[in-house]
């Protein structure tokens, strides 16, 4: 059913419904200067959209940019990257978390090069067919690369639509109604750079806190600011608490400076990366931590725990040491990594934190 026809969607007369053409104008003024975008009137190369819309989920623009500039740098092509294996990628990837991220965009290079040549499908449809690529980005790809009518709806775009027209019903729930209110407004051309506008104004004027209503745009036609409490749009439930769980890390170290490390398995929460071996994590920790140290010898605790908190649940991990010969030799499945080495492994935020304990 459109949105117009939907009796559960509020749409404003066409007199007061948001105009396209004045967010458009807006965005010709102030549009973000990014390192992804391409210059006005000229269309975004599709992988270099595909590879900044997989790195900006749940990831800020100024943490994105270096790892952006520096992944274009080394693999300055689809093909390129499908050919790098997935261990460099991965290290490439580490510190930018939410890692099945780097796993997903590697297959979907992959992919790309073996059922499409190496060029990316230009519709939504055939987007979506492949690894990695949800609603969200395939709609990115075909609007900003390609000049397909499609609504990239990100967090940006719900909030905006959220406050235009005052939909009551809370996120998540909410989602569907505010991707077809979207659709309504799009305009008869310039997608991509709409889709981008909508982006900036969410990123820049209409912001979760103190939005600056003002400067925008579509200030006369927003239902919220017409009930004087845009900030309450849009609706979310309370999240609830994070669950805990608790581990020890083993920092083995030789006497030449080598720590003991190891590559988790390909699956799975930070699959492929390399860690420094520990306990597995567990809601109140495990029974007897030093089963499961991987090798003997003289494990102390530090007085230092590590806290990081992941997107479903928070851990704090107690790190033990133990010094060793320079000889010591790694146990099965395990590896020898001196420290100016580090870079090059793919260690995840949380063991770069217990590699500091060093």
């Amino acid at each position: 059913m459109p949105a117009a026809a939907n009796p559960a969607i509020r749409v404003p007369p066409a007199a007061a419904r948001p105009a396209p053409a004045a967010l458009l104008a807006w965005y010709d003024r102030h549009r973000r200067r990014l390192p992804w975008r391409a210059a006005p009137g000229r269309r975004q190369e599709p992988y270099r959209v595909f590879l900044s819309e997989i790195m900006l989920q749940q990831t800020t623009v100024v943490t994105v940019a270096p790892y952006y500039e520096a992944f274009l740098a080394r693999w300055p092509s689809v093909a390129a990257l499908a050919e790098a294996p997935l261990e460099e990628v991965l290290s490439a990837w580490a510190g930018l978390g939410y890692y099945a991220r780097a796993r997903n965009l590697h297959a979907c290079a992959r992919a790309v090069v073996a059922r499409h040549g190496g060029v990316f499908p230009d519709t939504e449809e055939a987007l979506l067919d492949l690894p990695g690529i949800g609603p969200y980005t395939a709609a990115a790809i075909a609007s900003i690369a390609y000049e397909r009518r499609a609504a990239p709806v990100d967090g940006n775009w719900e909030r905006v639509v959220a406050r235009l027209f005052a939909v009551d019903e809370p996120l998540p729930r909410a989602k569907a109604k505010l991707r077809a209110l979207a659709l309504t407004l799009l305009p008869d051309a310039r997608y991509g750079d709409f889709a981008q506008a909508m982006m900036d104004l969410g990123a820049t004027i209409c912001t979760p806190r103190k939005p600056a209503c003002a400067l925008c745009p579509w200030t006369e036609a927003c239902a919220a600011r017409a009930e004087g409490a845009p900030e309450h749009y849009p609706v979310k439930v309370a999240k609830a608490a994070k669950p805990a769980r608790r581990g020890v890390a083993f920092l083995a170290v030789r006497a030449d400076g080598a720590v003991l490390v190891r590559s988790r398995p390909p699956k799975g929460l930070l699959g492929g990366m390399s860690e420094v071996p520990s306990t597995p994590w567990e809601p109140g920790g495990v029974a007897n931590p030093a089963g499961h140290a991987p090798l003997k010898g003289p494990w102390r605790a530090l007085n230092a725990p590590v806290a990081h908190v992941f997107s479903h649940f928070a851990l704090e991990l107690d790190v033990w040491r133990a010094d060793l010969a320079a000889g010591t030799t790694a146990p099965a499945g395990h590896r020898w990594v001196r420290p100016e080495g580090f870079d090059a492994e793919a260690f995840p935020s949380v063991m770069r934190k217990v590699l500091a304990k060093l």
